[in-house]
């Protein structure tokens, strides 16, 4: 793969994983936009586990924490914070599995990768996503997460599987409207994003291991570092924005790319 090609898709997908603008629907309108071929699922992988060692880094002070209640809570107690913060992430992390799971054993999850449905999702999502932030209250913070709202928010990133629709912006949504801060809202959203992204990892790593040659295997880890960068900073500027700056500019941007998507699908 061309060397500025493989910098742009891993630099497209760090910026846009975490930030609430859809990093799939990005990923898939690349190649439409340079020409280029698509990446593949190879890269994808790599630049997926780049992203992931940037959410590890940023919120390291509590992976530690869940990491240790992981160990508990495989022992069956819930008996520490960082045993009940598992659990709830992993609560929030199984309908996506089992929904993910539908969509590639149907071939669904490749019907819906067109500019038409990408350009929706964005324009329709981002106006939720307005409404959530605009309504919501902000009375609850990420201590105070529930088993039941880490149901329903994994209810919510479920529906990201639709392209377009964006992790970080659906899980962001549904925690605004139940009632959590801005800062908190985008916390709970990249601590979920830490085991979808491994599983999503996992399911894609096992079809493209056996076909992995040195060639690849470089291009991946090119990815991947510039992909970790590039999350890094986006991640570290939203967080640090989100306390003075709403996701209004958010919004903007994926209604004015919904647009635009949506007359190019009609008109092509």
């Amino acid at each position: 793969m061309p060397l500025f090609a493989l910098i742009l898709v891993a630099v497209v997908q760090g910026i846009t994983e975490f930030l609430p603008v859809s990093s799939s629907g990005h990923l898939i309108l690349l190649p439409n936009l340079t020409g280029q071929a698509d990446q593949g699922q190879a890269i994808d992988v790599a630049v997926h586990v780049g992203t992931l060692g940037a959410v590890i880094l940023y919120f390291w002070s509590d992976v530690k924490i869940a990491a240790g209640g992981t160990i508990r809570l495989l022992k069956g107690k819930i008996d520490t914070q960082g045993a009940f913060l598992a659990l709830c992430l992993a609560i929030a992390t199984v309908p996506v599995i089992i929904a993910g799971l539908i969509l590639k054993l149907t071939g669904l999850d490749d019907a819906m990768r067109s500019v038409t449905v990408i350009g929706w999702t964005m324009l329709i999502f981002g106006i939720v996503l307005y409404w959530a932030d605009q309504t919501g209250d902000e009375d609850k913070v990420t201590a105070q997460w529930s088993m039941k709202d880490a149901l329903v928010l994994g209810l919510w990133q479920a529906v990201a599987l639709i392209p377009g629709t964006s992790r970080s912006g659906i899980v962001i949504t549904g925690a605004r409207k139940a009632g959590y801060k801005r800062e908190d809202a985008a916390r709970i959203a990249m601590l979920m994003s830490i085991p979808t992204i491994i599983a999503s990892g996992v399911l894609l790593g096992a079809e493209v291991v056996g076909d992995a040659d040195w060639a690849l295997l470089r291009d991946a880890a090119i990815g991947a570092a510039f992909a970790f960068l590039a999350a890094l900073l986006a991640l570290t500027l939203m967080m640090r924005l989100l306390k003075s700056v709403s996701f209004t500019p958010y919004v903007v941007y994926r209604v004015v790319l919904g647009v635009v998507l949506i007359w190019w699908g009609y008109s092509a």
